[in-house]
């Protein structure tokens, strides 16, 4: 039998264990699913004129729930941006060899990560136009978004290139590279590929988070379904709670899958791009990557 470097490898005894516990929680699964669709039918919840309601353009409903998802992307797109930009800045800042760059800089990105988002979003909201800075909802939920989610990472970009080997940057030093060139050019690049799911991760719980706009008034995909659910039930008697917040869900399942199978595409990209590159080098001549006079050239 072979064995694995952190463990042995299963015999078949324990393969027919893992395919038989696998079953039969399949089907505990699909159990628990079909006596919720069993209950939901008793209670009237799945009848189709309650789930006709999300497309009755007579109330609005899809074209309200459609405006409240483009208003949630817009202040999650900007809130990922600029949290991005200020991530980054603040792990290079992290990694500087200057104490008084790197003690404040680590200092900001510990507050931020400790405090709550929705404190820093009520502050942003409530206390800015109190020393005399305008702000609306959109820029208050943006913000705080933004304070919160660079510190976050800012601690995921700064463990990224941490993790690239570290021959690299002692081999770009070797070649005459200054720090921000070997920053720019040979670690950033590498730790990217590397940190990519994970950045995507914290962007689409970046975008969940955007629903506590409804602290402040910001009519973001959650409230507006809030908004409807009180409106409609008030007028119709309760039937269409279930349904309303089923569509808002998902919206955001839909969304969320979306960004969760681009970050699968570009990282299969960016690896293949990689391993063709490696190829093409491999397949280079030997006079190709050998200078005149026997010295060595490196290979980009």
């Amino acid at each position: 039998m072979t064995a694995s470097v952190l463990f042995d490898v299963p015999g078949p005894a324990a393969r027919r264990r893992q395919r038989l516990g696998s079953v039969l929680g399949t089907l505990l699964v699909l159990l628990l699913i079909g006596l919720a669709l069993w209950r939901l039918g008793v209670n009237g919840q799945l009848d189709p004129a309650r789930w006709a309601i999300l497309f009755d353009t007579r109330v609005n409903v899809p074209q309200r729930l459609l405006e409240a998802l483009v208003d949630t992307l817009q202040v999650a797109a900007v809130g990922m941006v600029a949290a991005t930009l200020l991530g980054a800045l603040l792990a290079v800042g992290r990694l500087s060899d200057h104490a008084w760059v790197r003690l404040p800089v680590a200092a900001t990105i510990e507050f931020f990560r400790a405090v709550p988002l929705l404190v820093l979003i009520l502050f942003c909201f409530l206390f800015l136009p109190q020393v005399g800075i305008s702000i609306s909802a959109f820029g208050a939920l943006a913000l705080g978004l933004t304070l919160y989610n660079m510190a976050v990472l800012a601690e995921i970009i700064r463990a990224g290139i941490l993790s690239v080997d570290r021959g690299q940057s002692e081999a770009a030093y070797a070649l005459g590279m200054r720090k921000w060139q070997v920053m720019s050019f040979v670690l950033v690049p590498q730790a990217v590929r590397r940190m990519l799911p994970v950045l995507i991760a914290q962007l689409v719980v970046l975008l969940k988070d955007s629903s506590l706009g409804f602290i402040v008034g910001y009519m973001e995909l959650l409230r507006t379904a809030r908004s409807l659910v009180e409106t409609l039930n008030f007028e119709f008697g309760g039937i269409y709670t279930f349904p309303l917040y089923v569509g808002a869900g998902l919206m955001y399942i839909i969304v969320n899958v979306l960004l969760s199978w681009l970050a699968r595409y570009v990282e299969k990209r960016t690896r293949r791009d990689t391993k063709a590159a490696a190829t093409t080098e491999a397949e280079l001549p030997a006079d190709v990557q050998m200078g005149g006079g026997g010295g060595a050239v490196p290979v980009r």
